[in-house]
């Protein structure tokens, strides 16, 4: 059985609340499967901030190194928003992303059958083009979409070189990328492809950005090493509108960091809930289970509901899902977690941001909880 180190940053705002039933479902499991995980309580953000004047302190960022995965709950808040840009919450999610290497996230958006009601959409939209032949025991729909954009993280618009004129009347933010960075998240990318449904869309703005058409390029390369998987490429404008009428065409859409920043978060509210989604942010690697990842769920710290237990922990417990998948090699465990959060769902538990939504019992079924009482559902079902 393994032993694992598993840093944990909670972070700001929600953060704490929905990292805690996380590393709760994480001990029931290590105890049913044998697993030995230690845990490693650091902080960045907000709270470092105010406790260091810096968003990432001293120490952190090698100590995370020490281990083999990260999981993060969330940084940042209105409390912070006019501190100069170095000392903003954000930057330590910058910073560890730039030092620990990790530079293809990845961002699924399934819609859930439990939640199909909390999907913006037309059901004549979501009856359209199937996604039937998902991974073999992930929760998924067998029509509507499962959908997995993988974003470059360490590179373009976000990390370019960037400045104001002397009077400050002008700014300027420079997007560059290499060959090097573009290839390595498209083979992240492809690889992904090759355990799903076999297709790649390609987003950028060729037409107009010179880093976009150098995308292109590598792309077009690169798909050659992978004749198996269909290619195709649509301008980020396209794609957008393309994700809102007929989601279920995409699998694997693999983008720049600004594109893929804006597109995740518009796949997110097709499903339902911000609440309800995982991400995984991967540095290099070989065989899979190998490399080193950020887990973290992608809302915010949301502080309007802070220390409410209001908060859904589904997505931050989805992510320790997806680590225990990529980082730690733990495939059937992965499962297993998805499996009770789908169990828990099928059960009518709901927490604010998916209550009282599904069409099939009318609400009848549904029963309210709070973050504590949803993760301690999740850990039932885990037997």
């Amino acid at each position: 059985m393994g032993n694992y180190k598993i840093a944990l940053i909670p972070g700001d705002g929600i953060g704490p609340e929905v990292i805690s039933p996380a590393v709760d479902v994480l001990v029931a499991l290590a105890d049913k499967f044998g697993h030995s995980f230690t845990y490693i309580p650091l902080e960045a953000g907000g709270c470092a901030v105010d406790r260091y004047g810096k968003p990432l302190p001293e120490g952190v960022l090698e100590t995370v190194r020490e281990c083999h995965a990260l999981l993060l709950g969330a940084v940042g808040g209105p409390k912070w928003d006019t501190l100069p840009g170095n000392r903003r919450p954000e930057q330590a999610l910058l910073a560890l992303r730039k030092g620990l290497g990790v530079f293809a996230n990845l961002r699924p958006a399934i819609l859930l059958p439990q939640l199909r009601d909390a999907c913006p959409l037309k059901e004549a939209i979501l009856a359209g083009p199937p996604a039937d032949n998902s991974p073999k025991g992930r929760t998924g729909t067998a029509a509507g979409f499962d959908l997995l954009i993988v974003r470059e993280l360490t590179g373009g618009l976000y990390f370019g070189r960037r400045g104001r004129s002397a009077g400050g009347n002008s700014a300027f933010d420079t997007e560059t990328y290499s060959r090097k960075e573009i290839d390595r998240v498209l083979r992240v990318g492809f690889d992904a492809a090759r355990r799903r449904r076999r297709k790649v869309t390609v987003v950028d703005k060729a037409n107009v950005l010179e880093s976009s058409r150098l995308w292109r390029e590598v792309a077009k390369d690169v798909m050659q090493e992978y004749p198996d998987i269909t290619t195709d490429f649509l301008y980020v404008d396209n794609a957008a509108m393309q994700l809102i009428s007929s989601p279920g065409q995409f699998d694997v859409i693999i983008t720049s960091n600004l594109f893929g920043d804006i597109l995740s978060d518009e796949a997110s509210v097709l499903t339902g809930s911000i609440g309800m989604l995982p991400s995984a942010s991967l540095g290099p690697g070989g065989e899979a289970g190998s490399r080193f990842g950020i887990y973290e769920p992608i809302h915010g710290s949301a502080p309007d509901i802070a220390n409410k237990d209001m908060a859904n922990p589904l997505g931050t417990i989805l992510s320790a899902a997806m680590m225990l998948r990529y980082s730690l090699g733990l495939e059937q465990e992965a499962l297993t977690v998805e499996r009770a959060v789908n169990a828990v769902l099928d059960s009518g538990l709901r927490t604010a941001d998916i209550a009282r939504r599904d069409k099939t019992t009318g609400g009848q079924n549904e029963r309210l909880v709070g973050t504590g009482e949803m993760g301690a559902a999740v850990i039932r079902a885990l037997n």
